[in-house]
């Protein structure tokens, strides 16, 4: 009885082809290098919002403490933050949160929609237009939650008085 097991091994390595490989890696760091540059333009426009809002402009820069600035540009309360972090209701609030922020500085719902498909084109243009101003929570027709303000230089209008009958 006589049994022989012959095992041979067999190992073929196959190389990666430089050229795909560094045209592979151009195009990762092509893709990342405009993630940056998106990034840092954002920062740029929040920044620029925050400040024509009358807020600290580095609060553009701490995660969650800029979407809390943002509830407070909009009119928005604060438990909105809370509401980022449950899925699927962390995007329809960061819409709603995004056109009453847009809204805040007196532009349409046309650009505010525009502004939540194209965020990196619409807030930049926005923050560096000259004519763009804070003009209050969601806009100049206030957004039901937060009353809004009356100019300083006019006082207060009376309640109509309803008219007195005759004394007979």
């Amino acid at each position: 009885m006589d049994s022989t097991y012959s095992t041979t091994y067999t190992t073929t390595t196959t190389s990666a082809d430089p050229a795909a490989l560094g045209a592979v890696m151009a195009i990762m760091g092509i893709f990342w290098l405009v993630t940056i540059a998106v990034s840092i333009i954002q920062i740029v426009a929040l920044w620029k919002l925050f400040t024509k809002a009358g807020k600290p402009g580095w609060a553009a820069i701490v995660p969650f403490y800029n979407v809390l600035v943002m509830c407070e540009i909009a009119g928005r309360p604060a438990w909105w933050l809370a509401m980022m972090f449950i899925p699927i209701a962390n995007i329809i609030f960061g819409i709603m949160l995004t056109i009453d922020f847009v809204k805040s500085y007196g532009k349409d719902m046309t650009f505010a929609v525009l502004t939540v498909l194209f965020s990196f084109v619409m807030l930049p243009i926005m923050a560096f237009d000259k004519n763009t101003r804070y003009v209050g929570p969601a806009g100049p027709e206030g957004n039901g939650m937060v009353p809004p303000a009356q100019p300083l230089s006019q006082p207060p209008v009376p309640p109509a008085q309803p008219p007195v009958p005759p004394v007979q």
